[in-house]
């Protein structure tokens, strides 16, 4: 599995786990809504081990930018709130700081 497709995925678990929390705890849903929840955030961090990069710390890190952007699309898809134009700024520049940090060459 490529790197980006591991980003993607994880980014669709860690949200959906955070929103099962999210939903028990805000919008009063029922406390199974945690079982769904833990797993995807299991998912989650399974997926981030595909990722091909040498240090944790950089694989964390250019995955931020990925999150950072399927949230603004988890807003406007599942929320049904449309992301403002901040919203879609905000998100090109971490993804392109997260582009950098993958993709440009490393010492180490």
């Amino acid at each position: 599995m490529g790197t980006v497709a591991a980003y993607i995925g994880a980014a669709l678990a860690e949200i959906g786990g955070c929103f099962a929390f999210w939903a028990w705890l805000r919008l009063d849903k029922s406390v199974w809504w945690l079982v769904p929840g833990m797993a995807a955030l299991a998912l989650f961090a399974w997926l981030l081990t595909l990722a091909d990069v040498q240090a944790a710390g950089r694989a964390y890190a250019a995955y931020g930018g990925v999150y950072v952007a399927a949230s603004v699309l988890w807003l406007g898809i599942v929320e049904g709130v449309g992301p403002d134009r901040w919203d879609l700024v905000g998100a090109c520049v971490v993804l392109i700081g997260a582009g950098i940090i993958l993709f440009a060459p490393h010492s180490a």
